[in-house]
C-alpha cells in the first residue's frame, strides 16, 4: 500500500520540512488538502510558486521584497535616524504588524554574512540610534559589541530591546537568563 501512496507521503515528508510541522500534522494537511479541499490545495500552490519567483531582499536593509528596495527603505515618512537590527527579515514583519516601530531595518542573518559597508551606508545616512532586537544569548552579545566597536567613531546611540519576565508567565517558568537579566535591570517602580 505504501508503493501507491508514493505521491501523498511525498507531500506529507515535503510538509515535514515546514518549521514546528511535525508528522501528525503534516499528515493532517496533506490529508485535508489532497482529500477534503483541492481548491485550496491548488491555490497554495500557486501563491507559493508566485512567491518564491518574486520575492527577494531589499538591496538596502536586507528584509523581503518584490522590488529592489523595500516598501519600508523606499519610505519618506520612516525615521530615518533609529535603525532597527534584527537577525531575520521575519523580524521585520513582527515589528510592522503591530506597529511598534517607525525607524529603519537591517538585517543582520549571521556575523560572517555581515556586510558592514552596506551597515555603514546605512549608518552614514543620519543614524543617531542602533536598536539591536536579538534573542538574548552570548553569541548575540558578541555581536553587538562587534558592531559598537566597528562603528565607535560614529556619534550613535546603541541600545538593545529589553528583556526579562513575559506578561502571564510564572516565575517557575522563566529561564534563569531571563529571570537574571531581570532582576539586574529592574527599573525604579
Amino acid at each position: 500500500m505504501k508503493k501507491s501512496l508514493e505521491k501523498f507521503n511525498r507531500l506529507v515528508q515535503a510538509l515535514e520540512e515546514l518549521p514546528s510541522i511535525g508528522k501528525k500534522s503534516a499528515l493532517r494537511i496533506a490529508y485535508f488538502m489532497v482529500m477534503r479541499d483541492n481548491f485550496s490545495a491548488i491555490k497554495i500552490a500557486h501563491a507559493i510558486e508566485d512567491a518564491v519567483g518574486s520575492l527577494k531582499k531589499c538591496t538596502s536593509c536586507g528584509g523581503m521584497s518584490e522590488d529592489e528596495l523595500c516598501a519600508i527603505c523606499s519610505d519618506q515618512t520612516r525615521d530615518a535616524t533609529t535603525l532597527c537590527i534584527v537577525q531575520d527579515a521575519k523580524d521585520i514583519l513582527t515589528f510592522e504588524e503591530n506597529a511598534l516601530f517607525s525607524g529603519t531595518y537591517f538585517v543582520l542573518d549571521t556575523l560572517e554574512a555581515l556586510d558592514i559597508e552596506k551597515l555603514q551606508v546605512k549608518i552614514s545616512a543620519g543614524v543617531q540610534e542602533i536598536i539591536f532586537a536579538f534573542t538574548p544569548s552570548i553569541a548575540n552579545d558578541s555581536i553587538i559589541l562587534y558592531i559598537e566597536d566597528k562603528f565607535s567613531q560614529y556619534n550613535i546611540t546603541f541600545t538593545k530591546i529589553a528583556q526579562g519576565v513575559p506578561t502571564g508567565v510564572s516565575l517557575e517558568n522563566i529561564d534563569i537568563l531571563s529571570l537574571s537579566k531581570a532582576i539586574k535591570n529592574r527599573v525604579k517602580v
